[in-house]
């Protein structure tokens, strides 16, 4: 894009500025992600109690070595197994007192069951890696069909997630954890981002050595094309039209097939979302924020576009659609 800018300023005898490029939030680091959940179990003496409960296995191993650096996802399995057994376990359970305190941790760990959602999604390692900036630009070529898989994969775990969240709790949650493998071997949603960054910066760039020398002299004199509005021409149609859109293009297709349902994994869990994530969301995700970057990047688009076709109507040439 920076040759493209480049090439713009030197057919209109402007020369080029280049922008900084804007600032985009990262994904926030673990700590500023994942959601504090207080322990609710039952205790030893209890634990005990519950012989031929199939809960007793269920707090067995979370109590074992592995249990207890159980990751995001794991650890949302252990709290629906828990659930699951707790309320069979009810019906089996002879002593009053137990059943009672059996049934508190139930309802505590079914209200703080969205916070565990929250960290088996957006507060695991593997979406970090699918949202990273540091694997460079979207090539559309070598990325076209993960993106379609991943788009896929997270309407798979949207639908999860709000079965969920309305109380469906019997999930198999096997194919999530595969999914979530598959993120981090691809950080495309960064490439995405990295990819509208710099469009949004050089668009721009373009657009105000376009405005620049519509504002200044004309490109043409009583509206009669010359040599340098046909070589401007000749570029519009040869460099922008048939080289950068079409890269804008697969940049645009690609974040409409990750970013809705991406948003949309985010918007399901809104209630409990970390404050700390809320910068993130706004620009990332949230596509009714004025300053989210997929709608600066569809402004930046039509601003340039717009300044292209008003220059070349200076000299007759505005381009129609077919």
């Amino acid at each position: 894009m920076d040759e493209y800018v480049k090439r713009l300023a030197n057919v209109l005898d402007v020369e080029p500025v280049y922008s900084d490029l804007i600032d985009i939030e990262r994904i926030p680091r673990p700590r500023d992600r994942r959601l504090f959940i207080p322990e609710h179990d039952i205790n030893m003496l209890d634990f005990l109690s519950l012989y031929g409960c199939e809960l007793q296995f269920v707090v067995g191993e979370k109590n074992s070595i592995l249990g207890r650096v159980m990751q995001p996802l794991n650890n949302l399995r252990y709290e629906l197994r828990f659930i699951e057994a707790s309320q069979q376990c009810l019906v089996e359970i002879k002593s009053e007192t137990l059943r009672t305190k059996l049934a508190q941790v139930i309802e505590i760990k079914k209200q703080y069951l969205p916070r565990v959602i929250w960290n088996a999604t957006w507060g695991t390692e593997e979406i970090a890696q699918l949202m990273s900036l540091s694997s460079g630009l979207y090539d559309p070529e070598k990325s076209q069909y993960e993106i379609s898989s991943y788009s896929q994969d997270i309407v798979y775990v949207n639908k999860r997630v709000q079965q969920l969240l309305q109380g469906e709790y019997e999930q198999d949650l096997e194919y999530m954890g595969e999914i979530q493998q598959r993120w981090q071997y691809g950080s495309r949603a960064g490439q995405l981002q990295n990819s509208a960054r710099l469009l949004i910066s050089r668009l721009d760039d373009g657009t105000q050595i376009l405005k620049q020398r519509i504002e200044q002299k004309p490109l043409c004199v009583q509206g009669k094309p010359n040599t340098q509005a046909k070589i401007l021409e000749s570029m519009f149609f040869k460099v922008y039209i048939e080289k950068v859109q079409p890269y804008m293009s697969a940049v645009n297709s690609g974040a409409d097939q990750l970013f809705q349902p991406l948003a949309r994994l985010a918007q399901l869990q809104k209630e409990v979302m970390p404050q700390t994530f809320n910068a993130y969301y706004q620009q990332t995700l949230n596509v009714d924020n004025k300053q989210n970057i997929w709608t600066l990047y569809q402004q930046r688009i039509k601003e340039h576009t717009e300044a292209w076709q008003d220059l070349l109507e200076q000299c007759g040439l505005r381009p129609t659609p077919d």
